[in-house]
């Protein structure tokens, strides 16, 4: 069986936590920066926190996306997925499922609960 290192799980999930700086609520997963960030956005938050790596709920490693207040609902439709971005560089980090999908109207605002990242070790 495959083993890999918290180092080598850690490495990866920190740049979620050093180089994340925009979380945005969309209306299907992303593939890329621009879908993200603009095809498929509804809104989001540049006041962003992810925590250190951590051990998994299960196995392997994860960062936690701390939860999110009154941020801009930019777009009207059906907040289905979220998307963590670095818009230094124009990259897409990570996405994944809201726990529930969500109708939004552009000028509201909108929350999300805090959310956690996993990399499982390797089975």
């Amino acid at each position: 069986m495959a083993s890999i290192s918290d180092y080598v799980l850690d490495a990866a999930l920190s740049k979620l936590d050093t180089e994340a700086n925009r979380v945005d609520i969309c209306s299907a997963e992303p593939t890329t920066y621009t879908a993200a960030t603009s095809t498929n956005t509804l809104g989001n938050s540049t006041s962003i926190s992810i925590s250190a790596p951590t051990n998994g709920d299960t196995s392997g490693r994860k960062v936690t996306l701390s939860a999110i207040s009154g941020a801009s609902v930019t777009g009207t439709g059906t907040a289905t997925h979220f998307a963590i971005s670095d818009t230094s560089n124009s990259r897409l980090l990570a996405t994944g499922s809201l726990s529930s999908s969500q109708s939004v109207t552009s000028g509201n605002a909108f929350s999300l609960t805090a959310v956690d990242i996993e990399i499982p070790d390797p089975a």
